[in-house]
């Protein structure tokens, strides 16, 4: 089968991530003697600062790993959680409906620095210089304008302009967006990386106490202060009024990064671990929970009747993400139900010859009766009937994406992240830092009573979901990729066609893909399609003929436009395999 690259093969290390430079920042990480953990870090950090318009310094990022000295597999939760004062009665005293898509106020704790500091402490091997120096040269020399990051602020360009002049100086050299295939530096995000790495050897030589004191840095010293100073000043946003924010230096410094058990289910041979239901990756379980009941190697030879099938069941997971997902802190969240085999036989008899397209019908779990949100009026319908003028803030919401990175070892760990939020046309940039906070707060509702509600120190539910898998041969397989809520609808193809169809990682993430908006969006303005289906042209006309004849209402995309998975794996005989896709013309993967 033709493939866009090779699947590579090594023993020394594999690193996949969506920017080139990520992944060869963290193989350079291996090649020095460091191991999967380390390597992961140098690649996150990376990413901060050649991604800024996917994600950042501010935003947040969950982790799954195996740690091959204790044979277990571990989550890190690097989602921080709202602002003490963020409360759903602080909203509408706003005369706020919606938890605005842009802006100071959306902001929650930046989880991601924490998170990775925890992976660095517990799991890796070396010092913080060795893994923080990659990022601090690519803000200090400089790093090649993305076309996707000149897209981003040139649509921003007027709101930069006229209401967030911080973003302006730093994203506008000039006074003009820079081009794309130029070099751009962030000498404000250097510093603010080189402070924190000063402020950490200063606490000794002492490894572990050089990164806590990193931690504590960012926390609770001047990055901390920093952020707090700033939020309290008005910023405009998507609402068309300036608003200050609620984060302050308490909810940072009073924040922890945790870790967790993974969530876990067992399908042809595999344990797949996730995140819990504070992230979206429950549903990816739930899909194959749901489409254990089917014969996929019969449909893998139709791609209509695969296709209808995978995006039926999909629509009733992601009914019932809507219904019942939210910080299992705070609401109890019915995992052990949704993922049991007894309720996705009951689910699955919905799924019938003819799309559905007539909304969500979420089910009964444990016998529990399902609420869905009331979801808002669109802003543009709002503002017409009440004859205000769509500002330019409300035009310029275009909600950043993610990045992804995966990273085996030949020691035998592998860690699979995916690092969001902090995007530079949402949130303004932090004076002196160079980086703006995550607007990660939008995807609560301010509606009172659902599992994904507006409360303080709540985590929101987001659409953030790494993967593991764990194969009966040994074999162990690092996988995820950008996209929002379609992230656990491109990698659920891949995945099928890898373990079904026996396609190596490359073949299976160049194989044309899919996904559906039958439900709401997780992003302001939180909008849906039923019944809406998304297909790349490369699935064929003859596929696109019979979906419509189903009832879909189907999309055809450019044949090389949905998701961009990046995968690893370990068999059990120590080799390495890596695989990115082709799709956006950045992700690499190397090794060797």
């Amino acid at each position: 089968m033709f493939t866009t690259r090779p699947e590579l093969v090594g023993s020394l290390g594999m690193v996949s991530s969506t920017h080139w430079l990520a992944s060869q920042s963290g193989m350079a990480v291996l090649e020095a003697g460091g191991n999967a953990f380390d390597a992961a870090v140098a690649a996150g950090l990376v990413l901060q600062v050649v991604e800024p318009h996917m994600n950042g310094l501010g935003g947040e990022v969950p982790i799954v790993a195996w740690d091959e000295r204790s044979a277990k597999a571990f989550v890190v939760c690097g989602q921080g959680v709202a602002p003490q004062s963020a409360t759903v009665e602080g909203f509408e005293s706003l005369g706020l409906e919606i938890v605005p898509g842009n802006g100071h106020l959306p902001a929650v704790v930046p989880g991601a620095f924490g998170a990775w500091m925890l992976l660095l402490r517990d799991h890796g091997s070396l010092p913080l210089r060795e893994v923080m120096k990659h990022a601090i040269g690519y803000a200090r020399s400089g790093f090649v304008v993305l076309p996707a990051i000149a897209d981003a602020v040139e649509e921003s360009a007027d709101l930069f302009r006229e209401h967030w002049p911080t973003s302006r100086d730093l994203w506008m050299p000039g006074g003009w967006p820079p081009a794309g295939g130029t070099l751009l530096t962030n000498p404000d995000l250097a510093g603010c990386y080189e402070r924190v790495l000063r402020e950490a050897e200063s606490a000794g030589n002492d490894r572990c106490a050089q990164i806590e004191a990193a931690r504590t840095c960012f926390y609770e010293g001047f990055v901390a202060e920093e952020i707090d100073r700033f939020s309290r000043r008005e910023a405009m946003d998507v609402s068309g009024v300036p608003h200050a924010g609620f984060l302050r230096h308490e909810d940072l410094a009073s924040w922890r990064p945790t870790i967790e058990d993974a969530l876990s289910c067992d399908y042809r041979g595999c344990t797949v671990l996730k995140p819990g239901p504070w992230s979206q990756g429950p549903v990816f379980l739930q899909q194959l929970a749901l489409l254990e009941g089917f014969d996929i190697d019969s449909l893998a030879g139709s791609p209509a009747d695969l296709i209808h099938v995978v995006t039926e069941c999909a629509k009733l997971a992601f009914a019932d993400r809507e219904a019942y997902y939210g910080d299992p802190t705070h609401v109890d969240v019915p995992v052990a139900d949704l993922l049991s085999a007894e309720y996705n036989a009951r689910r699955r008899s919905a799924v019938g010859e003819t799309a559905v397209v007539d909304g969500l019908h979420p089910g009964s779990p444990g016998g529990r009766a399902p609420r869905l949100p009331q979801l808002p009026e669109q802003p543009q319908a709002r503002a017409a009937a009440l004859g205000e003028p769509m500002t330019r803030a409300r035009a310029a919401t275009h909600p950043g994406d993610t990045c992804h990175l995966d990273v085996a070892d030949r020691f035998g760990n592998l860690v699979s992240a995916t690092p969001s939020g902090g995007w530079l046309q949402d949130s303004p940039t932090v004076p002196g830092l160079g980086f703006s906070l995550s607007t990660r707060g939008q995807m609560f509702w301010l509606e009172r009573g659902l599992p994904n509600t507006l409360a303080p120190g709540k985590r929101p539910r987001t659409t953030l979901t790494p993967t593991l898998a764990l194969r009966d041969d040994g074999t162990k397989l690092a996988f995820g990729t950008p996209g929002g809520d379609m992230q656990d609808q491109w990698t659920l193809p891949f995945f099928l066609r890898h373990v079904h169809q026996a396609m190596n990682l490359q073949e299976a993430i160049d194989a044309p893909t899919w996904h559906t908006t039958h439900f709401p969006s997780s992003f302001f303005p939180r909008d849906a399609e039923p019944g809406h289906l998304y297909v790349e042209s490369r699935v064929g006309e003859e596929t696109v003929a019979s979906l419509r004849r189903r009832g879909h209402l189907v999309h055809v995309e450019d044949p090389w436009s949905l998701g961009r998975v990046c995968a690893v794996a370990r068999d059990g005989g120590g080799l390495l395999r890596g695989a990115a896709s082709p799709r956006g013309a950045q992700a690499y993967a190397v090794g060797r």
